[in-house]
């Protein structure tokens, strides 16, 4: 059985960071495409970054870019998120995914296997 563990969130001031992790257990996902989703209240899910753990290959918002990476310990199978620069509007449930299509990395459809997210507060 697959499962997929978010830690990492909590409340910061505008400009901090916080580093999200996502551990991974039931599978490894060595060569796949696992992602971080979030969803403000009000608002659809967005994708926020991905990646490709085989080769690294990452793939971000436009929102985040230059902010937030991504990135993926194969030994540990675990996913992070660092967010730095944080603003208000990042404020939401950060949710892991795995188990994507890295063309459509986007997509929550294409997404096999969800945690059951991180609550991440901003404060100006």
């Amino acid at each position: 059985q697959v499962q997929l563990v978010e830690s990492g969130g909590g409340s910061v001031q505008a400009g901090g960071s916080l580093r999200l992790s996502c551990a991974a257990s039931g599978y490894t996902f060595s060569n796949a495409c696992m992602g971080w989703f979030r969803q403000a209240p009000g608002k659809e899910r967005e994708g926020v970054a991905a990646i490709y753990t085989g080769s690294g290959k990452a793939y971000y918002a436009d929102s985040v870019k230059g902010r937030f990476t991504i990135s993926h310990d194969n030994a540990k199978n675990t996913l992070y998120l660092q967010m730095n620069s944080l603003k208000p509007e990042d404020t939401a449930m950060y949710y892991c995914a795995a188990g994507g299509t890295w063309i459509f990395w986007s997509r929550e459809d294409e997404y096999n296997y969800w945690g059951q997210g991180t609550q991440v507060t901003v404060s100006s």
